[in-house]
């Protein structure tokens, strides 16, 4: 399986120079965050086999993906119809985010910033005070200079798989292209083959690790 794995790896590094040319895309002219890795995966996300309706196809695929902290293809492609949703995890009692929630809200902040035209979509329920995840980590980035009419809150889910029921269903209402998946390093593969299962192929998405 290893083997098959590197080898159909190899021949997936070669589709993508070709697909990235296709597009207009080089390493010298496209985003500095475009790399062979980046490339990889971004063939995985659209012809590579992670775009369908197949659970077993989505967890091989994404299983194959190389989890980066670097910008993914689709935000290059296409910058706004790719939404960024940023994942949310448990708060203090008092409302206040945990070390982990920043790490995964300064990776968003970070492609918010390099891709201004991209919406941005807060998901997670579970509120502690009145505070639900999403207005804690909208309430961050707008303090850290996002414009708050970029940001939309989804703030009834109370797991991964709700966060990618629900965030799918706001994604449809605008008619998304993409989607690029923020969470920790620890838990985006699991997230991003949620939230393929939840579009059933018809949008690309892709998937950011934090800091932790």
């Amino acid at each position: 399986m290893v083997t098959v794995r590197k080898s159909v790896l190899r021949g997936i590094v070669a589709a993508s120079l070709v697909a990235v040319a296709g597009v207009g895309l080089s390493p010298a002219t496209a985003s500095a965050d475009v790399t062979p890795v980046t490339l990889v995966n971004g063939v995985l996300s659209t012809v590579g086999g992670c775009q369908t309706t197949i659970r077993e196809l989505i967890v091989f695929c994404t299983g194959a993906e190389t989890l980066t902290r670097r910008s993914p293809l689709l935000l290059d492609l296409n910058p706004v119809g790719t939404n960024i949703v940023v994942l949310g995890a448990g708060l203090f009692d008092d409302g206040t985010m945990r070390d982990m929630l920043v790490d995964r809200l300064q990776a968003a902040l970070y492609l918010a910033q390099r891709y201004p035209a991209a919406p941005i979509i807060t998901s997670g329920g579970a509120p502690k005070s009145g505070v639900t995840e999403a207005r804690a980590m909208r309430d961050w980035l707008v303090a850290n200079g996002v414009h708050p009419g970029r940001i939309t809150e989804e703030g009834r889910s109370g797991s991964t798989v709700q966060n990618a029921q629900f965030t799918s269903q706001i994604l449809a209402d605008r008619g998304a292209t993409g989607v690029v998946v923020v969470s920790s390093a620890n838990h985006v593969e699991r997230a991003m083959i949620d939230f393929r299962v939840a579009v059933a192929g018809r949008m690309l998405v892709a998937g950011v690790i934090a800091a932790t």
